[in-house]
């Protein structure tokens, strides 16, 4: 049993020599401690791998080291002291065997002293030490067998890595001295497995503060421990084994607990590959199967049935008997005809379910198409109704432009139906005098409608002033990258922000007396800050308001000076010099370069205006005549109204934008070009059925795979538009006589916008191009003939 115990115990050493090793050229570091922990004198951790099969000698130890943690300070600093003096003797017995080895080398040659001298530093150099590292000021201590051969700046790179922070801003010191980076641990008087106490700091603790990667109270296990190893001479070594602490956690392998003190130790995991089988030379492992091959063969045995009937000596009951009669025979043919007639039931009933089916869905499908209709009817007579409720408002309350143009277009209509009735009814003086009662009833009506409009411009007068203020004073607005909207107010729109609530206070209708010199006073010391002689008439017209207010002048009697104070306001407010947001909304800029190359003269009233105050078309440049020119002719001689067309070019707009973001031509046309495809190209009527509404017509494509042109357009009412829309090949859809009907209108209308050059680009680009060319040369050609040959006869 000795013998046994002893092979045991110099197994467990020899593993425990295997784990207490470390590399030569570095060191691991433990996890952190607290100051004063004691890491050589630490038993045994119960979970540690390599007390993992100790003997009963070596588990006394260490439960006498387990007593031992619980012992006072001053038995810890004793045995302190005499693990200190234990070392020191191993150290002197290492010095005498080096100097015994000195005496009997002297007799060997110089460079063979020389070879194992240096061979002595080099072992010496490779040799471990325990390293405690303090870090300041926290006062963890960190523990690291490390090559007492090595120099500081190694030590330093090494902490530095496992502390994540970089190696220049560590310093470490000995005793209070900062230790130079080039010095190693045999200079510092580090001796081979012994240890040393240093202090590391951080230049930089604000940005780089040593910090511990694990609180010490975050684990159980001890830094380091000391084991007793046997030697082969007899005797035992204590050597000290560094504890690491590996990210991953640990296998469990099973273990086994002490008896008497109930210590669980666990079996340690090694990282070795299994022992790998002798080959036998036998395939023991194999995908090949094994089926049985069956055979199904019908044969009949011979069964002995015995029966028995009453004879001699004999009775045999029959009151159980049955009397068996025998059915109809049925043939395979007959069988055969049975199920057929069943499977032929079974069918029609399933055709006839899958028939019900097939018609439900066909009626579901017929009601959803009928109530779709019915929808798109009730959406039309809807809109139909909407327009003709919208156009008798704007007959009877007009509030804009276009409604005084609708009532000077019903105006027209009008008197051109009583000049019809009247040249068609009367003759002689009784026609002369029904055209002139006729032309002074059109007299009075339209000065009815110059005094409603005026009426209506005064009403929207205050409307446009707040409108413009609110224009000066609103912030900055732009869309950012994720798309919300940002605002920005600059110092310009805080001025015009201020000026618009001045000006609203001031124009306040009702306000008590102290309110009203309140504002005045305000206002005074806004206009005070400018002086001209816009702001010196202001200031005096306020004071005489004060004054009149102050002797008990009545309100009526203030409101025409109340009135010039708001006009001489608004325009203070529009003066770029005391308020520079409304220098981008004032018609007239500001800078004069600008008006070098923008100024054109109106052939009607002979002013030079901007090209803003003109409205070209794409048909043609600049037109001779202003807006105002324009629309004054349009009120005293053809009186038309293109709302109308106005509504399908809004239309046709929204429909391309939809179908196709980069459209560009629907965009480039005005409402001149679109009354002139209407009425001349189109005869203001639709392609199927004539319509002549010219609220119901719109504008849709013709191909569909191809954008929307002038010439690959057709103008259809909104019943109509919806069938068309649903073609995919026109020339299988339509007859031929239909196609060149279109055809023949395109080419008109390629013909006119083809002497535009903007509109030319796009006429170009088209993949028909040359043949639209070839129809507009051969178009004019036959229309010249004709002339010529007109002329001629």
């Amino acid at each position: 049993m000795a013998e046994q115990r002893e092979d045991e115990e110099q197994e467990v050493t020899g593993e425990e020599e295997d784990t207490a090793t470390s590399p030569p050229s570095g060191g691991s570091t433990g996890a952190e401690e607290e100051p004063g922990s004691g890491g050589e004198e630490v038993q045994a951790d119960k979970s540690t791998p390599g007390e993992a099969c100790l003997t009963p000698d070596v588990l006394e130890e260490v439960e006498d080291a387990e007593t031992q943690a619980d012992l006072p300070d001053d038995t810890e600093q004793l045995e302190e002291s005499q693990t200190a003096e234990n070392a020191g003797n191993l150290i002197e017995t290492d010095m005498l065997r080096m100097e015994e080895e000195a005496e009997t080398q002297a007799g060997l040659p110089d460079e063979t002293k020389q070879l194992r001298e240096t061979q002595t530093k080099e072992n010496v150099g490779n040799s471990t030490a325990t390293v405690k590292v303090v870090l300041v000021p926290e006062g963890h201590v960190m523990t690291v067998a490390f090559a007492i051969g090595l120099s500081i700046q190694e030590l330093k790179c090494h902490l530095a890595s496992e502390l994540r922070l970089p190696a220049e801003v560590l310093q470490i010191s000995l005793d209070g001295r900062v230790v130079e980076e080039k010095q190693s641990l045999i200079e510092l008087g580090v001796r081979p497995h012994g240890s040393t106490r240093l202090e590391m700091s951080s230049t930089d603790p604000t940005t780089h503060p040593l910090r511990p990667l694990r609180p010490p109270e975050h684990d159980n296990m001890q830094d380091v421990i000391t084991v007793r190893v046997q030697t082969d001479d007899g005797g035992f070594q204590e050597v000290v084994v560094e504890i690491e602490r590996l990210r991953q956690q640990k296998a469990f392998m099973g273990g086994y607990r002490h008896r008497l003190t109930g210590a669980e130790y666990h079996h340690a995991a090694v990282q070795t590959l299994p022992k790998r089988r002798p080959d036998r030379g036998v395939v023991v492992f194999s995908r090949d199967t094994q089926t049985v091959e069956l055979k199904s063969q019908a044969q009949q045995c011979p069964i002995n049935v015995s029966t028995q009937m009453t004879g001699i000596g004999c009775y045999v009951s029959c009151m159980n008997d049955k009397l068996v009669t025998p059915g109809n025979y049925i043939t395979a043919e007959e069988y055969h005809n049975r199920r057929l007639r069943a499977v032929i039931c079974l069918q029609s009933f399933a055709r006839r379910w899958l028939a019900q089916q097939a018609v439900d869905q066909l009626r579901r499908e017929r009601d959803r198409r009928l109530a779709w209709l019915e929808m798109q009817e009730r959406r039309r007579r809807e809109e139909k109704e909407e327009q003709l409720r919208d156009r008798r408002q704007r007959w009877l309350s007009p509030q804009r432009r276009e409604d005084f143009n609708l009532l000077y277009h019903a105006l027209e209509k009008w008197r051109g139906e009583e000049e019809q009735r009247i040249n068609s009814s009367l003759q002689g003086a009784e026609r002369k005098a029904a055209f002139c009662l006729l032309l002074e009833q059109e007299t009075r009506l339209i000065a009815a409608i110059g005094c409603h409009r005026i009426a209506v411009q005064n009403n929207n007068y205050d409307k446009t002033i707040r409108c413009f203020l609110d224009k000066s004073a609103a912030p900055h607005q732009w869309r950012a990258a994720d798309g919300r909207l940002v605002e920005m107010d600059s110092q310009h729109t805080i001025r015009a922000r201020e000026l618009r609530d001045l000006y609203n206070n001031v124009t306040l209708p009702a306000v008590s007396q102290e309110q009203r010199l309140n504002i005045l006073m305000i206002l005074k010391h806004t206009v005070k800050e400018h002086e001209c002689q816009l702001t010196w008439d202001i200031m005096d017209l306020i004071d005489r308001e004060v004054d009149l207010m102050t002797r008990g002048v009545k309100a009526a009697s203030l409101e025409g000076l109340r009135k010039r104070i708001c006009t001489l306001l608004l325009q203070y407010i529009k003066t770029p010099a005391f308020n520079p947001e409304v220098a981008k909304l004032l018609k007239v800029p500001q800078n004069s370069s600008q008006l070098k190359n923008d100024m054109f003269l109106c052939h009607s009233c002979h002013r030079y205006l901007r090209s803003a105050n003109f409205s070209p078309a794409a048909s043609t440049r600049l037109s001779g005549q202003c807006r105002d020119c324009v629309r004054l002719d349009n009120i005293a001689r053809s009186r038309d109204d293109f709302s109308c067309y106005k509504n399908i070019l809004r239309r046709l707009r929204a429909d391309e934008q939809q179908l196709n973001e980069d459209a560009k031509i629907p965009f480039l046309l005005q409402v001149e070009d679109v009354r002139y495809l209407v009425e001349v190209v189109w005869a203001s009527r639709s392609a199927f059925h004539a319509s002549s509404d010219l609220y119901n017509l719109v504008f849709a494509r013709w191909e569909r795979k191809r954008d929307w042109s002038p010439w690959n357009c057709i103008l259809l009412s909104k019943e109509e538009i919806s069938a068309h829309l649903e073609v995919q090949d026109v020339h299988k859809a339509y007859e031929a006589t239909f196609i060149r009907r279109i055809e023949h209108k395109h080419m008109l209308a390629r013909r006119h916008f083809s002497q535009i050059p903007v509109m030319a680009e796009y006429l170009d680009s088209q993949p028909d191009a040359t043949l639209g060319n070839q129809l507009v040369s051969k178009s004019i050609t036959v229309t010249v003939k004709h002339a010529t040959d007109t002329s001629a006869r």
